[in-house]
């Protein structure tokens, strides 16, 4: 008899606890909360977020490191295409004949896989890492400062400031971090197995390199006298010699740049719109601009983001291919031609002379094949580095 009243007060009291109670209209509380519940109950212990001071020094290494890394994960995604582009563009006479053929790639991958293994492969690597984990922290924590001076609210989100903003921080960072630039470049464009250089070894070379004295037949005396100030002034070797290809670089950066930072911004914001939201955003990630906190838009998921860096690498790429061609042929000018030092419009037109308007072009398709996944994964990497360092 117990028994049975035992199971007649567990059944009732299990009757009892409705969804809702009846007199209370409480709902009982969920023994295993979902991650959504998990996340406001995070947000509530944390209290609400903090107006994020972008000026701060916590920022900007913050800033800095997550774009660092981000080029250094980006740059290793695409090692081995890297150097097959390089050699192609400052027509390396080994690979001269892979040039304007589809399968010219794979095939200059295999050969040089085959003479000097994957260490050939990622020749000048270190070099790459050196200089792109400064220039990409750069870059970023520029664009962020910038942009901050630049796009101060979200009324003045417009492609004008978006794509300024973005070219100035190409500027910035390529002024930092050039030489750098140079050395790999020249460290990539070796191809002999005897010449194994060093980091040490390319720079001595680079530095001790001597141009020789250009010679001059202007018809004005003026012009004349003016040439030959100015080529006795120039410094011909020393320093000097780690900016060849300075000028179309920094005027390549304005493209470059400002397409992909535009690109990137625009195709993350038709991607967070309501209607794809849904799909394409981490729910509970946005933060509202108050008088205590800034903006944070959603975190993209990882293919969408991976889509928006893809989008902007490709766009950038063929804005800027081909100041990036004139760039390669005159930081190798101490090892090809006659070595002497040439400006934009004479490369320009030795480019054209050469190989016609497609010159300008040689190797874009491994440039689309490498800069798309480059892209890609230096973004994805950079705003989920900001998002998990709370910035």
């Amino acid at each position: 008899m117990t028994t049975t009243n035992h199971a007649s007060q567990e059944q009732s009291r299990i009757m009892t606890t409705p969804a809702a109670h009846p007199l209370t209209n409480r709902q009982p509380s969920n023994p295993y909360p979902t991650s959504n519940e998990n996340i406001r109950a995070d947000k509530k212990r944390m209290g609400p977020p903090r107006k994020v001071d972008k000026h701060s020094p916590e920022y900007l290494l913050k800033s800095g490191f997550a774009g660092g890394l981000a080029g250094c994960a980006a740059k290793t995604v695409v090692g081995p295409l890297d150097r097959v582009k390089i050699l192609l563009q400052t027509s390396n006479p080994t690979f001269a004949k892979y040039a304007g053929h589809w399968s010219g790639l794979p095939n200059a991958i295999r050969d040089i896989y085959a003479a000097n293994g994957s260490r050939g492969l990622f020749k000048g690597h270190s070099a790459t890492l050196l200089r792109i984990f400064p220039y990409a922290g750069i870059k970023f924590l520029a664009y962020e400062q910038i942009r901050s001076r630049v796009i101060k609210n979200r009324a003045q989100e417009t492609s004008v400031r978006r794509f300024a903003s973005g070219s100035m921080a190409g500027m910035v960072s390529v002024f930092f971090t050039y030489p750098l630039e140079v050395i790999r470049v020249r460290l990539a464009f070796e191809t002999e197995a005897q010449s194994r250089s060093t980091l040490r070894g390319i720079c001595k070379k680079i530095y001790n390199e001597h141009p020789p004295t250009t010679v001059h037949h202007p018809s004005n005396p003026i012009t004349a006298v003016a040439a030959t100030i100015t080529e006795a002034a120039a410094p011909r070797t020393g320093f000097a010699n780690f900016f060849r290809g300075f000028s179309p670089t920094l005027l390549g950066m304005i493209p470059y740049a400002g397409a992909s930072f535009l690109a990137h911004d625009t195709v993350s914001d038709i991607l967070r719109i309501p209607a794809l939201s849904p799909w394409t955003t981490i729910p509970h990630t946005e933060r509202t601009e108050s008088s205590s906190s800034s903006h944070k838009p959603a975190q993209l998921r990882y293919w969408a983001e991976l889509s928006a860096g893809g989008m902007a690498g490709f766009l950038s790429q063929t804005l800027s291919y081909p100041l990036e061609v004139i760039r390669r042929r005159m930081q190798v000018g101490g090892v090809v031609g006659d070595g002497h030092r040439l400006g934009i419009a004479e490369v320009a037109k030795r480019i054209y002379g050469t190989s016609g308007w497609r010159g300008f072009f040689v190797g874009l398709t491994i440039g689309y094949v490498k800069i798309i996944p480059m892209s890609a994964t230096s973004f994805y990497v950079y705003e989920r580095g900001k998002y998990h360092l709370g910035i």
